[in-house]
């Protein structure tokens, strides 16, 4: 007996079967057209793949799974598929960039998200050395995008590596079944109202070729370049301001000023200046972000693909993938990626018994650097940072020795010390900016230099499909089992500022290399009447050098009582290993050093060490009794030592998360019209992986100072600049973390064409033990909303379509700036035009049409309104 899903899916597919028939011959279809045309069902015939890594109905999908298909891309008011992506159910997206954004899902998100993977046919399509994708610039193009899965929630059983958080899989259109040219163009206009720059262009040229070459080979051709003015970010807001509180200097009488949009003047460019009997905090001036950044957005990207079909079940597929990228880029510290390089080799092999895949990519930052270096280091090349301290005190000694008052003296000092400072926008600036960018040492220059690769391959078998195609009698026809395997290398070149290779014997710079090896195995049961319960199993298995055996569960039930409704549950866990840029950097970071976790890199550190937030509360109380309490520095140091706290925190371990699901989705009324989802999970989270900021102190000629050190000998150390050695480490929270949400959507094509959808999503930090210290990065907002209505051909071949998104104020934690986000909603819109017969598309649309700046993220760009008007041809 069929599967009552059969027999609607294959409905569904007659009704597609039947519009294509009246769009060729009118005659045709009327004798084509079935007895309940009025019933048919919709939306019953989607499948996808990326939920258990086989074919299988999106109703019955065992774990949350969203899927945005072609028609929903074509009615998306968003600039391209990409941007789309933000209105998809329990998505969210941070904006670094206009070229440049990021994905995520349930919570714990940044701008690197090293724990979110994103597939491109399968492929892994990030940069090696970040461990994540930078945006689409390795993915497809608009007229390629066939349409997008997105797996929220750990995916790690079947996935492994970085997919805890969730993946998206693009899949693209295949050149056998999509053939011919087409062109898209778009025009538009950005920064509209904005008093930092004014009205900017923005143009993206897109290409498509394809052709079939008689039964057994094909080829494609894509091309996209895309040129505009990026978001600047502008923000000003303090983040010391109470460096000073003790003195009564505050807001812009504060000499220790650090902007959040402004470098050089961070805690590394501080130093502590007695003056008139008291301890001041005094920052260097530092430059605001948009002096040391070229906001001109490029990205040029391109990819061609040739295909073999030696008979209709077996196809072999040679990729290749190339992008040169101009945009802004945000980890710790914001980057200028100039002449940024990917190019990836992929090969593939799909039949319905293996699947095989093996892809090489590269990397190289090109002429990239980071913006924060490039501002210290440009203030340090003008004067250095001693000689510019004896200048402002001995300014400020004059100005005080003139009765000016301390607030004025302190902005006289200021203005002598800075006196024949590099200007912005001068040729000298322009060229001492320049060379800087090409020193690949940030305590003297700015410079990204980085060459790595990482090869890939992997393979998995449908056993019971092998078994079942060879008249085999060894598996049930209700079973099913999947296995697979994979192995990963990152390779780096090192640098000496960015990576080295510690490994013992080896030349520090000579190639390192960082693998990873595993596989899974997963056996499937559709058991009662009607198959209406379907159980599947997994158990993954990976393995690195540094690391032993971790183990992965996945366990999942779907119950299906009739075809449109659909409960389910999964229990499954993930480990994540640390990234290479976790577990090798070696940064000279404006001298803060940040080094990577594994022993091998920071062996002897964490135990030298202490807390930076312990020795700032040390100092802070040191400064206060100096200032206020008559003590003298000595006394002062003497009567707050216990503050200091030894650094809790050791080698790095892989990440791990234990996750519930429980969902339900349901194809309700006449055929199936209206689409209903909910999900509830809820998430622990062990040795998440961080950054702790801890410095060891040193003896006056530059050593560790000797761990039978008395307590006062490691006060007096860590009291002066001059002898600390100031670390940032990767390594795990102490605490066990917990978070819960859950999403609710719903999609209902309506008759007669127009498709409506909401949903809202909400999402829970609950930590049960007291914060470690470290940063939990949730970085989410409670609860999100989406709203979104469209319709193809609303009144001869005129469309449109509209998408209202909306998210609560949220707590944003970063190495770079801690606070909250403020609440924003966004509102896109879109009329959209056909002309059938030289099937030309004419859409005019705008992401946030309103023009209501806002920040998704602290640190970040102010994003405005994206105003295009796009024609496409051939789609």
């Amino acid at each position: 007996m069929k599967h009552p899903l059969h027999v609607i899916r294959c409905r569904a597919l007659a009704g597609v079967a039947v519009a294509a028939a009246t769009a060729a011959s009118p005659a045709l279809a009327q004798q084509a057209v079935p007895a309940d045309t009025t019933r048919r069902p919709v939306l019953l015939g989607e499948v996808v793949v990326a939920a258990s890594k086989v074919e299988e109905s999106i109703l019955q999908s065992p774990v949350t799974v969203e899927k945005l298909n072609a028609r929903a891309l074509r009615l998306s008011p968003a600039p391209s598929f990409f941007d789309a992506l933000e209105q998809v159910k329990g998505v969210q997206v941070l904006a670094p960039s206009l070229g440049f954004k990021v994905l995520n899902a349930r919570g714990f998100a940044n701008t690197t998200n090293v724990r979110f993977a994103q597939l491109v046919d399968g492929i892994d399509n990030q940069a090696p050395h970040i461990g994540g994708p930078i945006g689409n610039v390795l993915g497809p193009s608009d007229l390629d995008i066939k349409s997008v899965e997105i797996v929220p929630g750990t995916a790690a059983a079947l996935y492994g590596l970085n997919a805890i958080n969730g993946l998206a899989n693009f899949s693209t259109r295949n050149p056998f079944a999509s053939e011919g040219l087409s062109a898209q163009q778009k025009v538009g206009v950005n920064h509209v109202n904005d008093p930092n720059t004014g009205a900017r262009p923005y143009s993206e040229t897109s290409l498509r070729f394809a052709r079939v070459l008689g039964s057994k080979w094909a080829f494609k051709v894509n091309g996209t370049y895309l040129r505009g003015y990026d978001w600047m970010a502008t923000d000003q807001t303090d983040l010391n301001p109470g460096g000073n509180a003790s003195t009564g200097l505050l807001g812009a009488d504060n000499p220790a000023r650090d902007p959040v949009s402004s470098y050089g003047n961070e805690s590394s460019n501080r130093s502590t200046l007695t003056l008139g009997g008291k301890s001041y905090q005094v920052a260097r001036t530092g430059y605001l972000e948009r002096d040391v950044v070229d906001y001109h957005l490029q990205t040029l990207k391109y990819d061609a693909a040739l295909h073999y079909k030696p008979n209709e079940r077996t196809e072999l597929a040679y990729t290749y993938r190339g992008a040169r990228f101009d945009n802004v880029y945000q980890r710790s510290n914001r980057f200028q990626l100039a002449d940024y390089r990917l190019q990836q080799h992929a090969l593939q092999l799909t039949t319905p018994v293996v699947q095989a895949r093996a892809y090489f990519t590269q990397e190289n930052t090109g002429q990239s650097y980071n913006l924060r270096s490039a501002a210290e280091n440009l203030d340090r090349s003008f004067k250095p940072d001693n000689a510019w301290n004896a200048d402002y005190t001995a300014e400020w000694n004059r100005a005080v020795g003139q009765s000016q008052p301390v607030a004025a003296a302190h902005a006289a000092a200021r203005t002598f010390a800075d006196a024949g400072r590099l200007q912005p926008g001068t040729l000298e600036f322009r060229q001492r900016l320049n060379a800087l960018s090409d020193i690949n040492n940030w305590d003297q220059g700015a410079a990204l230099r980085v060459e790595a690769d990482l090869l890939h391959t992997e393979v998995q078998t449908n056993v019971g499909q092998a078994l079942r195609q060879a008249g085999g009698k060894g598996l049930p026809a209700w079973a099913d089992v999947l296995v697979g395997a994979d192995h990963r290398t990152y390779f780096v070149q090192p640098d000496g500022n960015y990576f080295i290779n510690p490994n013992p014997g080896r030349d520090q710079f000579s190639t390192l290399a960082y693998s990873k090896t595993g596989g899974f195995v997963q056996t499937g049961a559709r058991l009662l009447p009607g198959e209406k319960l379907r159980l599947t199993a997994t158990l993954r298995a990976d393995k690195n050098r540094y690391f032993d055996l971790r183990f992965n569960p996945r366990l999942t039930a779907v119950y299906s009582p009739t075809a449109r409704h659909n409960f389910r549950l999964s229990y499954q866990s993930g480990y994540r290993f640390p990234s290479l840029f976790e577990g090798f950097s070696n940064v000279n970071s404006g001298q803060v050093k940040r080094i990577g976790g594994l022993r091998v890199m920071s062996d002897g550190v964490f135990e030298g060490s202490y807390l930076r937030s312990s020795i700032d509360a040390f100092n802070a109380a040191v400064t206060r009794a100096v200032n206020t309490g008559g003590q003298s520095r000595s006394q002062a140091i003497a009567a707050n030592q216990s503050l200091l706290a030894r650094n809790p925190y050791t080698y790095l371990r892989p990440e791990f998360v234990r996750s519930w699901e429980v969902g339900y989705k349901a194809a309700l009324l006449p055929g199936g019209r209206l689409l209903a989802d909910v999900d509830f999970y809820a998430n622990t989270y062990r040795d998440f992986i961080a950054q702790v900021e801890a410095y060891v102190p040193l003896t006056p000629d530059g050593q560790p100072l000797p761990a039978t050190a008395s307590p006062n000998a490691v006060a007096t150390a860590l009291n002066a600049r001059a002898t600390q050695a100031r670390y940032r480490l990767w390594t795990n929270s102490r605490s066990r973390v917990y978070n819960y949400g859950g999403s609710l959507g719903l999609r209902y094509d309506v008759p007669g064409g127009l498709l409506a959808g909401a949903s809202a999503t909400y999402a829970r930090l609950d930590r049960t033990e007291a914060a470690d210290g470290l940063e939990a990065g949730f970085n989410t907002p409670r609860w999100s909303y989406n709203l979104n209505l469209g319709h193809e051909n609303v009144y001869r071949h005129l469309g449109f379509g509209l998408n209202y998104r909306w998210q609560t104020s949220y707590f944003s934690e970063t190495f770079l700036v801690s606070g909250t986000v403020p609440a924003y909603g966004t509102l896109d819109a879109q009329l959209s035009y056909h002309l059938p017969a030289p099937n030309l598309r004419f859409k005019l649309g705008a992401s946030n049409v309103l023009n209501r700046y806002y920040v998704s993220y602290l640190g970040g760009p102010s994003v405005g309104g994206l105003y295009y008007l796009q024609v496409t041809y051939g789609l």
